[in-house]
């Protein structure tokens, strides 16, 4: 059976060489073909081959069980991947935002860029392809695993192949229209840079959610409620905690039980409380259940 790690390295070294691939194409078409937005494309595939490289290596340290050390497992080492993955993100954003207003107000001031060629645009429409392909790939194993580090991952391929999507647009206006369009392509750039961000965003915001323990969201607070209460016996939870612990999550509460029954029957149902709630959460999941006897 294949383990989750390996699960793990196998879909992110597919996409690292594809990513590699991508990159040494873009480049070539995007300096052949005198396109800004290529290269800019080009710069965005160097940063997802160098956040697989970020993966591989957080993942391997978040796998490790708990010591002596850190008692909750190593689990943060995801969300440290995902916010350096977030802030690299953030970075190639401001990159190319900044390269392509600089030759928009260029051409405003009356200068003329070189036209793209159509050796860009095929590029362009090789990388949507093949990125759309990883991304889906990448996120059905994230799914399957549970890693938020890989989802991560997979949704920056997926703003790989939307800039590309920005990019294929603006190059294919700056040759088809003919010279007074060449604008298209720096501007397509702009773009590109505008969606790459919008996606670090959103993982800085995951991750540092997570590193400041924040709770999980109201409806799988709701559905972890919901699974106690299948208990007849549980007549009141309160002082619920939550957070995320990397992949896992971590669940501690109060539960009020009938004050007459014995402490092994009383162990009994909070066992049975923590296989179901493993069963819908994972086995990794934390439990801490404190047990008081109804008021």
């Amino acid at each position: 059976m294949i383990s989750r790690d390996q699960k793990i390295y196998r879909v992110t070294l597919t996409g690292s060489i594809v990513n590699m691939i991508l990159l040494v194409m873009k480049f070539v078409a995007g300096i052949l073909g005198n396109s800004a937005a290529m290269i800019a494309d080009a710069v965005h595939s160097l940063s997802d081959f160098l956040t697989d490289i970020v993966v591989i290596a957080l993942v391997k340290l978040s796998s490790k069980p708990a010591d002596k050390d850190h008692d909750y497992g190593h689990g943060k080492y995801e969300t440290i991947a995902t916010s350096i993955i977030g802030m690299a993100l953030v970075v190639v954003a401001v990159m190319l935002a900044w390269n392509g207003i600089e030759k928009i107000i260029f051409v405003i001031n009356g200068g003329e860029i070189e036209s793209p060629c159509m050796i860009a645009f095929v590029a362009a429409v090789v990388s949507i392809l093949l990125k759309e392909w990883v991304f889906r790939v990448t996120k059905k194993v994230a799914l399957e695993v549970n890693s938020q580090a890989l989802e991560a991952n997979a949704w920056h391929h997926r703003s790989d192949a939307f800039s590309s999507i920005g990019t294929a647009i603006g190059i294919g206006g700056a040759v088809l229209l003919g010279n007074k369009w060449v604008v298209l392509d720096p501007i397509a750039a702009v773009i590109v840079s505008v969606l790459i961000f919008i996606t670090a965003f959103r993982l800085l915001r995951q991750a540092s959610g997570e590193l400041l323990e924040e709770s999980l969201p109201k409806e799988t607070e709701d559905k972890i409620e919901a699974i106690v209460y299948q208990d007849s016996l549980v007549s009141d939870i309160h002082n619920l905690h939550t957070r995320r612990i990397g992949s896992i999550i971590a669940i501690e509460m109060h539960l009020r039980l009938p004050g007459d029954i014995s402490l092994e029957e009383s162990h009994r149902h909070a066992t049975a409380i923590e296989r179901a709630l493993r069963d819908e959460f994972g086995s990794g999941t934390h439990i801490m259940l404190h047990i008081e006897p109804v008021k």
